[in-house]
């Protein structure tokens, strides 16, 4: 199948708001022979002669005045995609975005987010989903405007990715319970009952490994899929939850957090998106309050 040349669309919206080859040659930067060579492969195309000499001038044909307006739009319209995105007005912007959160980060980040999003477009709606796995198919398919995580090796080689804030895991008891005083060491650490956060059923995690290098092993008694579960088991029982610690500063109020005595290391956890947002100004702006709403919420500078 050959494509027409849309590029004579141009030349016809002159020709016909003109009227004359001259003054459509100047317009175009042509000469007025390339213009006559360009009306005449019109003309073969159309199947209409579209200009006739009219005493000294050219008249439009009865085809050609049919298509004046129609021709004018097209142009404009085709301007208008191939013109960059205006400025974006937020206040009047009316959309709704959808953020999937790996557990923890709504209820600790999503009143900040909120509040911002709100006080700089009230015509925003968003919608928080929690993120049961590391598969980025929402991102590509478009059901996802932005997640939050840890890199891995499961997300796509094509995702975005913007670092939040990097984070430790602590170790989260009920107030009151035994191990909010005296010193932690690893042994007392080990023989403590853990509750062990394991989205997938694994046994064994980058907490159990840390306490294999040091010659010991976890007592598990519990596993959760979340560490909002984990956190609530813990602050009912005498359970010992390992949790990352900025992640889940809105989740533990009350409760009595350690530094971990044996070595984990620490996580980045990053806002991600698909490339084909990265010029949407909208998102750009969703980007950047999350980014500001979590400074906020650290105190980060």
């Amino acid at each position: 199948m050959t494509l027409p040349d849309l590029n004579l669309l141009v030349t016809l919206d002159v020709l016909l708001t003109e009227g004359s080859v001259a003054r459509a040659a100047k317009r175009l930067q042509l000469s007025p022979s390339a213009m006559s060579r360009a009306l005449a492969r019109l003309r073969e195309v159309m199947g209409d002669p579209l200009l006739v000499r009219a005493g000294r001038g050219l008249v439009p044909t009865p085809r050609a005045l049919e298509l004046q307006q129609r021709v004018g739009d097209l142009v404009k319209d085709a301007e208008a995609v191939l013109r960059p995105a205006k400025l974006l007005d937020v206040k009047g912007l009316v959309r709704s975005f959808t953020l999937r959160n790996s557990d923890g980060f709504t209820e600790s980040f999503g009143p900040h987010i909120v509040r911002r999003v709100n006080a700089d477009a009230p015509g925003v709606q968003l919608r928080f989903m929690r993120k049961l796995d590391r598969s980025s198919e929402g991102l590509r398919d478009g059901s996802i405007d932005l997640e939050t995580g840890v890199l891995g090796r499961t997300l796509g080689p094509e995702v975005r990715a913007k670092a939040l804030f990097r984070d430790r895991f602590i170790g989260v008891v009920r107030a009151g319970h035994p191990f909010e005083h005296g010193e932690m060491t690893a042994e007392r650490f080990a023989a403590g009952n853990h509750v062990r956060v394991s989205q997938r059923g694994m046994e064994r995690g980058p907490i159990d490994e840390a306490v294999k290098a040091a010659g010991l092993r976890r007592n598990v008694v519990a596993s959760v899929d979340g560490y909002i579960a984990a956190l609530a088991l813990a602050r009912q029982s005498d359970l010992i939850a390992s949790v990352p610690e900025r992640h889940t500063c809105a989740l533990r109020d009350g409760m009595c957090s350690f530094p971990f005595p044996v070595y984990v290391p620490e996580v980045t956890v990053s806002l991600l998106w698909h490339p084909r947002q990265d010029s949407d100004p909208a998102h750009q702006w969703l980007r950047q309050c999350v980014l500001d709403a979590c400074k906020a919420q650290l105190g980060d500078n």
